[in-house]
C-alpha cells in the first residue's frame, strides 16, 4: 500500500502539475538548444556557401578552438594537482581544522572568474599597488605575465580545481576502511597503501573531475576575456563574443554554428568521460564509512604549513592585491597614510552611476530566480520521487542540459530564441532584464532541484500516506507535509542559485544593453576601460557578499541532507 494509495488518492492533480511542469521544463531547458540547432543547420543544403561550411573552414575557428583546448587542458592539470593535493591531504590524514580548510579551498570557485582575473591582474605588474607598497613592484613598463595563455590557464586551473576536490574527495569518503587497515596490518607503508589502494581506486573520481573541471574551463568566459582580449589570444567563448559584435545578415548563423561546435565538444567530453568512469570502474566489497587518517606526526605541522602557503598564494594574496587597489587614487602608487581614500567605495552607493543600477539589477535577478526555482523545484521533486516514469526520466535528463552547456552557447540560444517578439503577445525580450531571468531559470533550474530531490529522496511517505487515507486532498498534502519538510532544502538551492546568479558573467555578457547591466558585467566593462579602482571596490564588494552567503549556507547544513552543501561533508 506504500504507493498504490497516493497514486490512487493524487492522480488527478499530479496529472495536472506533471503536465504544467513538462511544458515548462520543456519550454526552459529544451527549446533553446533546438533552436540554436535549427539556427545552424537551417542553411546546410547551400554546401560551400552554408553558415556550417563558412565556419568549419575559417582558420580563426580551429585557431580558437586549439587555444580553448591548450588552455584548459593545461588548467585542467593544475585543477587536478591542487584539487588532488588537498581532497588527499584533507581526507586521508590527521590534520586539524578540515572544515575551515575545506571551505577557504572553495572560496575560489564560488569567486566571479572576473574578480579571480581582476584580483591576479592587480597582485602582478608593475602598475600592482600592493607590490608597489612592499617597494618589490617589476620596473615600470615592463609586461604583465598573465596577460598569455599560460596565465588564463592558471587562473582557470586554480578557479576549477575545488571541483576536482569535491569529486575525489567525495569518492575518498565513501572508500570502506578495511582496504587499508588490512594493508596496514600486513606492514604496508603508508606511500605502498597510498599508490597501490588509494590512487587505483580513487580512478574513476580523477576521471570525472578531470572531465568536470575541462568542461567548465572550456565555457570559462571571465578569465579568457580580461587576460585574452588585450593581447589578441581568443578562445572559443570570447570569438563567439567577438563575432556576435559584428554584423551582417549571416551573423547569427555563423554564431549558431560556433555555439554548436562548443556544446557537441562539451557534451562529447561529458560523453568520454563517461564511458572511461564505466570501463574503469572497480566493484568494492565492504562497508563504506569514513577513511582511515594517515597520523602524520611530526609532519603535521609541515603539511599545515604547505596547505596554508598554497591558499595563501591563490587565495589571501590576489584578495589583498584587490583590497590595497580599491583604496588609492589610481594604479602604480603605494598605498600609505597619505595616499588612501574611499573615493571608489563611496562611488559605489551613487543612485546615478552604472554600478548602482547593476547591483540592482543583480540582486533583482538573482532574488527572483531564486524564488521562482524554490517554487518550481518543491513539486517537481515530489513528482520526480512519488511518481517515477519515464516521461519524468526525460525531464530529469533534459533539467541538466542548460547546465551542461558552456553559458555563452545558452545566450546565443536564448538570443535567437527572443530576438523576434514573441508570438500573440508580439513583445519583444531582446535588450530587457526578462531575457536575462529567462536564461538564469534555464541555466540553474537544476542547482535547485538537486538538494530539494536528495531531501525529498529521505522523505517517508508514511505521513502523507495518513493524510491521503484520512481525506486529504492532493493540494492539502502537497501544502501542509511535503512542502514545510522540503523548506529548508529549497531555501538552501535558492541560496546557491543566488550566489552563482548575482555573479553571473558568462550568460549575460551577451544578453546585457545599456542600463540593463549586471554586477558581472560592469566589473568587465571597468577593466576594459581602465577604470581598474572602481573595478577593485566593485569585486571587493562582491567577495564579501560570497562570503556572507556561504556562512549563511554552511549555518544551514545542520537541517540539510548530506551533500547539500559543496563544502560540508
Amino acid at each position: 500500500m506504500t504507493g498504490m494509495t497516493l497514486r490512487q488518492n493524487a492522480s488527478g492533480g499530479s496529472r495536472v502539475v506533471l503536465g504544467l511542469l513538462l511544458c515548462l521544463i520543456t519550454l526552459l531547458s529544451l527549446l533553446p538548444s533546438l533552436r540554436l540547432l535549427m539556427s545552424a543547420l537551417l542553411d546546410w543544403q547551400q554546401g560551400s556557401n552554408s553558415s556550417l561550411w563558412r565556419v568549419l573552414s575559417n582558420p580563426a575557428t580551429w585557431t580558437a578552438l586549439s587555444h580553448s583546448l591548450y588552455t584548459s587542458g593545461l588548467g585542467t592539470l593544475l585543477s587536478l594537482l591542487l584539487g588532488s593535493l588537498f581532497a588527499f591531504s584533507i581526507a586521508l590524514t590527521d590534520i586539524r581544522l578540515k572544515q575551515l580548510w575545506v571551505f577557504l579551498f572553495m572560496l575560489p570557485m564560488m569567486i566571479p572568474p572576473q574578480v579571480t582575473a581582476l584580483s591576479w591582474l592587480q597582485l602582478f605588474g608593475p602598475g600592482s599597488v600592493l607590490l608597489n607598497s612592499l617597494g618589490v613592484a617589476p620596473a615600470f613598463g615592463s609586461a604583465n605575465p598573465l596577460y598569455s595563455a599560460e596565465g588564463i590557464a592558471l587562473l582557470l586551473g586554480i578557479q576549477h580545481a575545488p571541483l576536482v576536490f569535491l569529486t575525489l574527495r567525495t569518492q575518498l569518503l565513501c572508500l570502506p576502511k578495511e582496504h587499508i587497515e588490512a594493508a596496514r596490518l600486513n606492514g604496508a607503508s603508508l606511500w605502498r597503501v597510498f599508490f597501490d589502494i588509494m590512487l587505483p581506486l580513487c580512478r574513476t573520481a580523477l576521471w570525472a573531475g578531470a572531465a568536470i573541471a575541462f568542461v567548465s574551463a572550456l565555457g570559462n568566459f571571465g578569465i579568457p576575456a580580461m587576460l585574452g582580449i588585450p593581447v589578441s589570444y581568443f578562445v572559443l567563448p570570447i570569438y563567439i563574443y567577438q563575432t556576435l559584435s559584428s554584423f551582417g545578415p549571416s551573423m547569427l548563423n555563423d554564431v549558431a554554428t560556433l555555439s554548436v561546435l562548443m556544446g557537441v565538444l562539451a557534451i562529447g567530453i561529458v560523453a568520454v568521460q563517461g564511458h572511461m568512469q564505466r570501463r574503469f570502474a572497480l566493484p568494492l566489497i565492504g562497508t563504506a564509512g569514513r577513511t582511515f587518517d594517515f597520523a602524520l606526526g611530526r609532519y603535521r605541522p609541515l603539511a599545515e604549513l604547505l596547505l596554508g602557503a598554497v591558499l595563501f598564494t591563490i587565495l589571501v594574496a590576489p584578495l589583498l592585491a584587490l583590497v590595497t587597489t580599491s583604496l588609492v587614487p589610481t594604479l602604480g602608487i603605494p598605498l600609505n597614510a597619505d595616499t588612501i581614500t574611499l573615493n571608489a567605495w563611496r562611488g559605489l552607493f551613487n543612485e546615478q552611476s552604472a554600478t548602482w543600477r547593476a547591483l540592482t539589477n543583480s540582486l533583482l535577478l538573482s532574488v527572483s530566480a531564486a524564488g521562482v526555482l524554490m517554487l518550481l523545484s518543491l513539486p517537481l521533486a515530489w513528482l520526480l520521487v512519488r511518481h517515477p516514469s519515464r516521461p519524468l526520466h526525460w525531464l530529469h535528463s533534459m533539467i541538466d542540459i542548460p547546465y551542461t552547456l558552456p553559458g555563452v552557447v545558452l545566450a546565443i540560444a536564448c538570443i535567437l530564441l527572443f530576438t523576434r517578439p514573441l508570438p500573440l503577445l508580439d513583445i519583444s525580450l531582446s535588450g530587457t532584464l526578462t531575457i536575462i531571468f529567462l536564461a538564469y531559470l534555464s541555466r540553474f533550474l537544476t542547482v535547485c532541484l538537486k538538494p530539494v530531490h536528495s531531501s525529498m529522496l529521505q522523505l517517508d511517505p508514511a505521513m502523507e500516506e495518513a493524510a491521503s487515507l484520512a481525506g486529504a486532498r492532493f493540494a492539502q498534502r502537497l501544502c501542509h507535509i511535503v512542502l514545510p519538510l522540503l523548506a529548508p532544502a529549497a531555501f538552501a538551492g535558492g541560496l546557491l542559485v543566488f550566489l552563482t546568479a548575482v555573479n553571473e558573467l558568462t550568460v549575460s555578457a551577451l544578453l546585457w544593453s545599456a542600463g540593463k547591466e549586471t554586477l558581472g558585467v560592469v566589473i568587465f566593462n571597468l577593466d576594459e576601460s581602465g577604470e581598474k579602482v572602481q573595478a577593485s571596490a566593485i569585486s571587493v564588494l562582491v567577495v564579501m557578499l560570497v562570503v556572507v552567503v556561504m556562512l549563511l549556507l554552511s549555518a544551514l547544513s545542520r537541517v540539510l541532507p548530506k551533500g547539500v552543501i559543496p563544502w560540508q561533508n
